[in-house]
This record gives C-alpha cells, sequence and structure tokens, in this order.
C-alpha cells in the first residue's frame, strides 16, 4: 500500500476522520480554557510565579496516573476512556465559572490540573490506539494531520480564546470549553476502533496493576534505542516548559497595541502555527526513516537557536518575534511527530498504551520542573524576560546536543519490534 495524501486520508478512513474530528474539537476548546486562565491569573494576583505554578500543576496532573492510564489503555477499551474524559471534563470547565477573586486561585489552579489527568487518560488512549484504525504506511500522514490540527487548534482556539475574553470575559471562554468536550463525546461515540488485549490483562485489576505496569517498563527498557525515543520529547520540554510556557505567555501580555488577552493568543497563533508547520515539512522532506533518531535531537537544538534568537531580538519588531516563535516551533513539532511515529511502529499494540505513558511521564516531568523554575527566576527577578529566554534556549540547544550523542547499540531498523 503507498502512502496517501491528507485529504484523501480523511475521506477513505471513516473511523479515523470521526477520531481526527471528536480531538480537534475538544482542543479548540481547550485554548479558550487555557487563555482565560492566564487572564484570571493576571488579573487576580499579576503573578508570573503563579503562571508557572499553573503549567507546573497541569504538568504534573497530567504525569501523575501516566502509569495508570497506559496501564487501561492497554487493558479497557480505548473509545471508553476517551469519551469519560471528556463527558467529566464538560462539568469541570463549568465549574470556573465560580472563580471570584484571589481567594479562589489556588483551587482553580487544582481543578485545571485535574481536567490534564482527564487529558492525559485521553491522549494516551488516542496514541495507542491510532495504528489500529491507520495503517503502517499512512501513520507519518495520520501523525503529522494529528499534529498539524492539534497546532491549527492552539492557533484558532487561542486567538479566538483572547477576542472572546477580551470582548465577553473569562466566563464565556469556560462556557464554549465545556460545550466543546460534549460535542467531542458525541463525534467519538459511533467510532469502532479494533484492539487486541494481552492475557495478561484478563486478572483482576488491582491484582495485576503493578505487574502489568512493570512490563511495560521492561518492554521499553529491553531495548535501547526505545529507552532513548521516550525521553526524545522531554529533551525539548526540559527548557521549553519554561520558553513556551512561562516566557512567552509574560511577552504576550507586555505587547504594545494589544490587550492582555489579545496578546496571549498572538503569540500562541505563532507556536500554533509553527508546530503545524514542522510535522508537514517534515513528511514531506525527511523521508529516510533510518536518519529519525538522530534527527530528532537536531531539531531540539534548532528549536533552541529559534528561541535563542527571540531573547536577542525581544522588543525590536514584534512581527520579527512572531516569524522566530514560529520556526522554533516548526523543529518541536516536528521532533514531537518523528519520536511519536517510531514509537507506534516499533511496539506491540498490546503494550503501546504503557509504553506511550512512560513517554508522557517524562516529558510532563520535563515541563514542569522547567515551567516552575522558570516562574520562579522571573517573580524573584533572578532572571529577567530577555534573559530567561536567553538562558533557556542555552539549556534547550545543550539538551538536544546530549540527545543526539546519545546513540544505543542496536542498529535502527524500522518494524523491528517482531524481531
Amino acid at each position: 500500500m503507498t502512502k496517501i495524501g491528507y485529504l484523501e486520508l480523511l475521506k477513505s478512513n471513516k473511523q479515523y476522520r470521526r477520531l481526527w474530528t471528536a480531538s480537534v474539537t475538544s482542543m479548540l476548546g481547550e485554548w479558550f480554557n487555557t487563555i482565560a486562565l492566564f487572564l484570571l491569573i493576571f488579573k487576580y494576583t499579576e503573578s508570573e510565579f503563579l503562571l508557572g505554578i499553573l503549567f507546573t500543576i497541569r504538568m504534573l496532573c497530567f504525569a501523575l496516573l501516566q502509569p495508570i492510564s497506559g496501564l487501561l489503555a492497554d487493558r479497557i477499551n480505548r473509545k471508553s476512556i476517551m469519551i469519560v474524559s471528556n463527558l467529566a471534563q464538560v462539568v469541570l470547565a463549568l465549574c470556573f465559572l465560580l472563580v471570584n477573586g484571589p481567594e479562589d486561585i489556588w483551587w482553580m489552579l487544582w481543578l485545571s490540573g485535574l481536567m490534564m489527568l482527564l487529558h492525559g487518560a485521553y491522549v494516551t488512549a488516542e496514541r495507542a490506539a491510532l495504528p489500529n484504525i491507520v495503517s503502517k504506511e499512512n501513520l507519518s500522514t495520520a501523525n503529522a494531520l494529528d499534529a498539524a490540527s492539534w497546532s491549527s487548534a492552539l492557533c484558532i482556539g487561542a486567538m479566538l480564546g483572547g477576542i472572546v475574553v477580551d470582548l465577553y470575559g473569562t466566563d464565556a471562554a469556560f462556557i464554549i470549553d465545556s460545550f466543546t468536550f460534549l460535542l467531542s463525546a458525541i463525534l467519538l461515540a459511533p467510532i469502532a476502533l479494533p484492539q487486541s488485549i494481552s492475557d495478561e490483562m484478563k486478572g483482576p485489576l488491582l491484582k495485576t496493576a503493578f505487574s502489568n505496569i512493570r512490563n511495560g517498563v521492561k518492554r521499553t527498557l529491553r531495548e535501547s534505542r526505545l529507552l532513548r525515543i521516550v525521553f526524545a520529547k522531554a529533551s525539548w520540554n526540559v527548557a521549553g516548559g519554561g520558553l513556551a510556557g512561562v516566557f512567552l505567555v509574560v511577552a504576550g501580555s507586555n505587547v504594545d497595541g494589544f490587550g492582555i488577552a489579545i496578546g496571549f493568543g498572538l503569540f500562541f497563533f505563532a507556536r500554533g502555527i509553527g508546530t503545524g508547520i514542522g510535522p508537514i515539512m517534515a513528511r514531506k522532506f525527511l523521508t529516510n526513516e533510518e536518519k529519525w533518531p538522530l534527527l530528532i535531537g537536531q531539531l531540539v537544538v534548532l528549536s533552541g537557536l529559534f528561541y535563542f534568537m527571540v531573547g536577542l531580538t525581544l522588543g525590536f519588531n514584534l512581527w520579527l518575534t512572531v516569524l522566530l516563535i514560529m520556526l522554533a516551533h516548526s523543529a518541536s513539532g516536528a521532533n514531537w511527530v518523528l519520536s511519536t511515529i517510531l514509537t507506534q511502529m516499533w511496539v506491540e499494540d498490546e503494550v503501546r498504551g504503557r509504553v506511550f505513558s512512560i513517554d508522557m511521564l517524562i516529558m510532563s516531568i520535563a515541563f514542569s520542573i522547567s515551567s516552575a523554575s522558570a516562574g520562579f527566576m522571573l517573580e524573584y527577578g533572578v532572571l529577567n524576560l530577555q534573559n530567561g529566554f536567553l538562558s533557556f534556549s542555552l539549556l534547550m540547544m545543550l539538551s538536544g546536543m546530549i540527545f543526539t550523542l546519545w546513540s544505543p547499540k542496536e542498529n535502527i531498523r524500522i518494524n523491528s519490534s517482531q524481531d
């Protein structure tokens, strides 16, 4: 079977089309939610540190139950996991309407973290399910389209979210967010997702949970090239959490001529455009799969270089900053999609959810430490905004170099999961 294009994949594969539509719908609302949370923090506290804490709590909660999420994704129906996650977030999104002052900020942060915990279960189930409805030849097309769609949702959701919040307030954003989760659950309902469940998963959940999670870890450790790849996203996020999660938001709040919410939306719009372009360009030009493991680290270095240029030119020209943010996230988007495809191709269906949960766990911990550190340093004057961009971009380049030099002993051969 030959590779097909994005539109042809959507037209010819009904199950994938429904899954894709449901995911895009919920992601649009997610960014309405995020922009509104930024504004509430600045409105009631004006604290850069709390901004870092928001991202830290969200990513730690995303990571917290990843081992359990991976176990469940390999044990029970993955569609059910996604639907339950969406329905729970319908209610939680509406709870943000109760935030009325600085005394509500802490429970707002933890409520946002609970939503990310549910989102983590959704993401793990979705990624593990994708190879079961898309052929091996079209995994790169599907993953590139997913990444581009995530970025498009970021672009549209962040920009529209900024406008809606600026014109109608945060309550409107939270109501829209709740509706998108409900619509996504409805779209998921008719999907048929085939799934292989191994015999080890058929015992009592509590009795077998630890051993089954351990088997996922052992599967990752057994193959050094796979162990390396599960650190691919973390190699960017060890500095990217501070850059994209804190410094970029603070820079957006200081854009002249725009309201705070629209300033957030503008820079996140640029981030989304870049994250969408990167996977599409990778699919078109990075066609030699044997070189992907090496390229992943080089893309982290390239992303850090563009962010370093953001730090050098910050305040010089708004549209130059927007362009550099787009380029930085084009490289990070390519890193994300290539590492995801390799994991999907190398790992068997029966254990894929648990391996992806390890991937997400490591990435989330790296992002959390990075964003908390950045928020603290900015709040207490250890770094100013420009030095923050410069310092964390250098850390990103160093991380990418270390990842590039990490060379596993096995020969990199695609589809060796059956070796």
